[in-house]
This record gives C-alpha cells, structure tokens and sequence, in this order.
C-alpha cells in the first residue's frame, strides 16, 4: 500500500500569517492534532502541531529555567522558547520545513520516517502540493480495513503445515529445524525446543497467521543454553489454544 491509499484528503491546513488561536480552534472544531502551514503561493512552509502549544505563556506552562543553564544554552536558544511561547502568528510557533512524503511513496518507508523522526504526520505531495495528510490513525485505519478481509483458507493440513514450516524457514529468529509442526483438522500442536524464551510467542504468531487455522497448542521446550537443563513447558502453556 502507499500513501494515497490511505491518507486524508483534502487537507485541512493553516496560513502562516494565521493566528495560534485560530490553529487551536480549528484543531479542536475537526479533532484533528496537527496543520500544514500553507502560504499563499500554495508551498508547504511548516507544520503546527499540539506539541507547539505545551508550552504557552497564556496558560503559564513557558519553560522556567534555572539561571545556570539559561546562560549555558545562551541567549538565542532561549530567545528562540521565548517566541515560541509568547508568539500570536501561526509562523511564530510552527515547525519549519517539514518532513514529507510523496503520494506513492510505500507505507513502510513512511512509518520507517515516523519512527526515525519521532513524528506522528507527514503531509503528502505531488509535486509541490500539498494533496493529503498521513497519520498514526490513517495507518491504524488501514490496518483495521486489511483485518477485515477475509483469508483464503488452507485446503489441507497439509498445505497448513507446510505453510507454517515456510514462514519459520524465512525468518532468522525461527529455529525452524528444532520445531515440528503437527496439523490435524486445523488444529496445530507446535513441538520441538527453542533456546529463547521471546521465540515461543514469535512462532505462536506465525502459525495462527496461517490460513485455516483453527486453535494452536504450545508444546515447545525450553533449553538453557548455559546450564544445558531442558524446561517441558507448563500445564498452563500445554493448554494454550486460541482459535484464529
């Protein structure tokens, strides 16, 4: 999937000569949590954001900063927080050149954006326009609208297992050749021996991903790779079985 599949459109966005309260009402009125700064030339400038508005000097939240390290940061740090708590003009506040995506760019290299950036919206752009919004909640939206398709379900145990034994054998935290799969009318009893303890869930996952899977049963043990003592799994993870 890309952006254009899931973003917002059209954008709601905010000049730059606006003022910070009229940012906030029209967050507020679209319950929305962030603005493209437009300017009147139609060129992204910035991006207004919640964040921008913790620390206010209309509702006493300005940074207050010890004398020591004010003179440490210096005058134009601090010059900087000032205008951002005090300013009235969206321009005053906003975050400049923001970072952005393009309409087809994947949905993977925009969370891998997200994540690296620390930020929870890119606007969207073809060419220089502006033509959309995505969103931690577009993202989760998109996820909801896949959950609700339905799978193609298996058409033996057999495809079953060797499906699951294929998603183990491609991945480089799956000790597939200590794992024994076991299907029987959809229900998948897991055997074999893990040496880490976070691979038993991982492989769980795996196989109530599998098409025609009804239930799943842990029965894998645990070796210690350090005291060489091997762990049965409980009778609480014997019995284990969630239904897909």
């Amino acid at each position: 999937m890309k952006a254009k599949d899931v973003m917002t459109s059209p954008v709601v966005s905010i000049g730059p000569d606006d003022s910070v309260s009229e940012a906030a009402r029209i967050m507020l009125q679209r319950h929305i949590s962030g603005l493209p700064v437009i300017d009147k030339k139609g060129r992204l400038v910035g991006m207004v954001t919640e964040g921008d508005f913790l620390r206010r000097a209309e509702t006493g939240t300005q940074r207050r900063r010890p004398r020591w390290l004010e003179y440490l940061l210096g005058p134009g740090r601090l010059a900087d927080e000032y205008t951002r708590s005090h300013g009235r003009k969206v321009r005053e506040v906003m975050s400049a050149d923001p970072l952005t995506a393009r309409d087809d760019t994947p949905l993977d290299e925009i969370v891998h954006m997200m994540e690296k950036r620390g930020i929870k919206r890119l606007p969207v752009l073809r060419g220089t326009e502006v033509v959309g919004i995505v969103s931690r909640a577009n993202l989760v939206h998109a996820l909801a609208g896949v959950a609700r398709e339905v799978k193609p379900a298996a058409t033996s145990d057999q495809a079953i297992r060797d499906r699951i034994i294929a998603e183990l054998a491609g991945q480089a935290w799956a000790p597939a050749a200590l794992v024994n799969v076991i299907v029987r009318d959809g229900a998948v009893d897991l055997w074999g021996t893990i040496t880490d303890e976070r691979a038993r869930q991982a492989i769980i996952v795996a196989a109530e991903n599998t098409p025609g899977v009804k239930s799943v049963k842990d029965r894998l043990a645990y070796l210690d790779m350090i005291s060489g003592m091997l762990f049965q799994p409980s009778s609480e993870e014997q019995a284990q079985a969630k239904t897909s």
